[in-house]
């Protein structure tokens, strides 16, 4: 059980199994609540650990985030950042690539593949390589999708929650971009949540800034950046805070999330901060 009150709340959540934790960046777990080391689908929280393998690979010198990939046009930069122009779910554009922030899974299947001919191995096992295992990620697989198909537990992803915080397995400043908002003032449409201008988001990772309405909650730093995916999942940083929170479901993201979600992390903020 949690030390802090407010995780039991995913109880409440009309879902069959949830588990939650909150982690900082030193890797101190300072609550849990659920089972965290059952594997759940991650949905698109998928993204941001291909993200991170992606940008491992920049700093290993196989890619070069402003290097031609995917349309005409279009570099990893912009693969990243949902600005390629690719369309959400087929190999088709949309938009001239930098001209509007299109959430797009298949960017993210082109920056796979653009990653595995540049370092002559099957991304998802780059993935494993260059991410999971260092980091101790044992139930974390990533067959299929770079964009949807990754499982893990709680447990695995505040190792990785507390890695993205305070980096070893990159240089600061390469996450310190990949948090920083790319092709400011880029409008689109966040998943769920409607239209946004400007939908901020980094290098794989969505950055909240003022969005609203917004998934995180509404005492969440501007700074916040993470992801949330369809499977009913989400993983969210706060720099002001200090923390990071993963929770995951296997209930499909819905009503109930739009719901749950906010109210929970302000819980969890304010109980940190009280």
């Amino acid at each position: 059980m949690s030390s802090l009150r407010s995780l039991a709340l995913i109880e409440n959540w009309p879902v069959p199994t949830a588990a939650a934790a909150v982690v900082r960046a030193d890797g101190t777990v300072l609550g849990t609540h659920g089972p965290v080391g059952h594997r759940f689908a991650l949905a698109s929280v998928t993204k941001p650990l291909a993200a991170y393998a992606v940008l491992v690979a920049y700093e290993e010198g196989a890619i070069e985030l402003d290097e031609p990939a995917g349309p005409p046009g279009s570099t990893v930069r912009h693969l990243l950042a949902h600005t390629s122009g690719l369309a959400f779910d087929e190999h088709r554009v949309s938009f001239t690539p930098g001209q509007r922030r299109l959430y797009s899974n298949a960017g993210f299947e082109v920056l796979g593949d653009h990653v595995a001919k540049a370092a002559d191995i099957r991304f998802h096992e780059y993935a494993r390589q260059a991410v999971f295992e260092p980091l101790g990620m044992a139930s974390t697989v990533l067959d299929g999708s770079p964009a949807k198909d990754g499982v893990s537990t709680v447990e695995d992803l505040v190792r990785f929650a507390a890695e993205v915080q305070a980096p070893q397995l990159l240089d600061a400043r390469t996450v310190v971009e990949a948090m920083t908002v790319q092709y400011p003032g880029t409008k689109g449409v966040l998943p769920g949540y409607g239209h946004q201008n400007p939908n901020d988001w980094g290098l794989g990772f969505e950055i909240r800034d003022s969005k609203s309405p917004h998934w995180t909650g509404v005492s969440s730093s501007p700074r916040t950046f993470g992801h949330f995916g369809q499977s009913g999942t989400f993983l969210w940083v706060d720099p002001v805070a200090g923390v990071a929170c993963v929770a995951l479901t296997d209930r499909a993201f819905g009503p109930w999330a739009v719901e749950a979600w906010t109210p929970f992390t302000d819980a969890v903020l304010t109980e940190l901060h009280a």
